[in-house]
């Protein structure tokens, strides 16, 4: 009989001890431990297991669960080395999470991991009683509370792991989930610097400035450059999606997503689950899995994109959004099913996402929206690499991110696809000029609005007719046709012989150098599209001159004509 899987279950103790649906991923507490490294960070997307792993890893070392490794451990792989064995419940553990530290503002984000650590230094409120504190302890625990100053916030966890190895006469390992999720939230609410002051104290006080330390074990989606948040942290060693450590402790490998189709019944589907929810790559092991899609599968034995009902896409789609138009260019070659290549720094740089296309690259690679498929570089941050949409599963979440862009003019912008493919250009230029009013602002840069690099907004539209479009056309935007290259043009896929026209679309910014009016705007779009000859392009292709249709659009802050 198949075991009973609980969704979004991140506790280790109660999986077990409800005899959950669970993955063997105990190798982990083992390889991690005996590795000896001082402080490990391991970067993976969200809904990987990381959260999971982590309380694994407390369950087995924390004195809080002394005698219990029997219970919890019998049977799973770390429980067969005799050596391990013998340290289960041995240590003291400080355990913290950052994943919902997401104020929308400074204080209210410093409020919440101030909360997250004062809960941490509580969990060990039996120090209180203990003879090896000193009255300078017990006072600056007293001092620990939810309003306590940034510099005893800073401290706490440092103190902390004083007071517990000489209360246990061993040295604690620090547990930190999700460190980055604070720092993703802060850059995409603007106050990045005041958030990685504070971060980059905490960060060098726990596991820097911290002779009392055992270990440390880091998880989160990115590796943020260490001259931001780890300043002095000299000692960290970091695992990425691209290096071989710890590369099949998160995530289900294919044997094990294999025996849990047959588990329940679902094996005859195992086709259909590589194309939704494979293709990424870990170090050198491919067809590694998101393990929430995957037992949600086993739960409800539909194909969705739960993934990305989940994991967040908020600066994701912020760093698309705000791209320039060769990375919006790219992004709608992947959209298509193509491949492209680039350089890809892992170290993420959040003050260079909006000017940097590779840190953009480096981002959406390591919170598994990018596959790399084929062998990592040696030196990869120097050589270009392949990358991808890592499956299909994926390709929905931009889908609707894409659409998420042109929600506050979503029905407008329905219409003026109707009327585009009508040929109905006054009924494009009401609809557009709508959809313009509502959504260029949402193309906005970081003070360098749409207007002023009208590219971007025309990039984000091609993108939405992409999504709009998509099973009935190509939509390509900058790409070679005739003797130059046409802004978008929309090739239908039902083939020469079909009745779909192809259109080709020209905008154009009005000039009042050389224009009066709108429609003198228009007409220099037009004559570009003629001189260019953009519809000779389409000829050559297999497209009938009849099925082909022109348009110039021009713009005008945000005043729209089409012709």
């Amino acid at each position: 009989m198949a075991r009973t899987i609980s969704i979004g279950a991140q506790g280790f103790e109660g999986i077990r001890t409800d005899g959950c649906f669970y993955v063997d991923k105990t190798g982990f507490v083992r390889d991690w431990w005996l590795g000896l490294d001082a402080v490990t960070l391991v970067c993976r997307p969200r809904r990987f297991g990381k959260t999971l792993n982590l309380d694994t890893v407390r369950c087995f070392l924390s004195t809080e669960f002394s005698g219990r490794g029997e219970e919890l451990f019998g049977g799973l792989e770390v429980w067969e080395d005799p050596a391990m064995r013998a340290l289960q419940g041995t240590v003291p553990v400080v355990s913290m999470s950052l994943a919902k530290c997401k104020g929308a503002t400074p204080d209210g984000m410093l409020a919440s991991m101030k909360r997250v650590i004062r809960v941490a230094v509580e969990d060990h409120r039996y120090l209180l009683g203990s003879e090896a504190l000193t009255e300078g302890d017990r006072d600056f625990l007293a001092r620990v509370s939810d309003d306590m100053d940034d510099a005893v916030a800073a401290d706490a966890v440092n103190q902390l792991c004083s007071m517990l190895r000489r209360h246990w006469g061993v040295a604690p390992v620090v547990l930190l989930d999700e460190y980055d999720s604070p720092m993703e939230c802060a850059w995409t609410h603007g106050f990045w610097d005041a958030a990685s002051d504070f971060m980059r104290s905490l960060m060098n006080a726990t596991f820097k400035t911290n002779p009392a330390l055992g270990r440390g074990l880091i998880t989160g989606v990115t590796r943020v450059s260490r001259e931001s948040i780890f300043s002095d942290l000299n000692n960290l060693v970091v695992a990425t999606v691209s290096t071989p450590l710890y590369q099949t402790c998160f995530g289900f490998t294919q044997a094990e997503v294999d025996a849990a189709l047959a588990e329940y019944g679902l094996l005859a589907k195992r086709d259909a689950v590589r194309d939704w929810y494979d293709g990424f790559t870990f170090g050198g092991v491919p067809d590694i899995y998101n393990p929430w899609s995957i037992t949600q599968l086993l739960q409800f034995g539909e194909f969705r994109a739960y993934w990305a009902n989940t994991s967040g896409n908020g600066l994701v789609s912020e760093v698309v959004r705000r791209g320039d138009e060769d990375l919006k260019a790219d992004f709608e070659e992947l959209m298509r099913g193509g491949t492209i290549e680039k350089v890809v720094d892992e170290q993420v740089v959040f003050s260079e996402l909006g000017t940097r296309p590779d840190a953009a690259w480096a981002l959406l690679l390591a919170a598994g929206y990018l596959t790399s498929p084929g062998p990592v570089p040696e030196f990869p941050e120097d050589e270009q690499r392949r990358l991808r949409l890592t499956n299909h599963e994926v390709e929905r979440n931009f889908d609707r991110m894409v659409e998420g862009w042109f929600n506050a003019a979503a029905a407008r912008y329905g219409r003026f696809c109707q009327a585009l493919l009508a040929g109905d250009a006054e009924a494009m230029g009401d609809y557009l000029s709508d959809v313009t009013l509502h959504c260029m602002s949402s193309f906005d840069t970081g003070g360098r609005t749409a207007e002023g690099e009208p590219e971007r907004f025309y990039h984000g539209l091609a993108l939405g007719l992409l999504v709009r479009l998509r099973g009935r056309y190509s939509v390509e935007s900058n790409r070679e046709s005739g003797y130059g290259r046409c802004d978008v043009t929309l090739l239908p896929l039902d083939g020469p012989g079909g009745t779909d026209p192809a259109i080709v679309i020209e905008f154009k910014v009005f000039d009042p150098r050389r224009e009066k009016t709108l429609a003198d705007t228009v007409a220099r779009a037009r004559k570009q599209i003629e001189d260019k000859r953009y519809v000779e392009g389409l000829v050559e292709r297999g497209i009938a001159p009849g099925r082909i249709r022109t348009y110039g659009i021009a713009f005008r802050g945000k005043d729209v004509l089409v012709g």
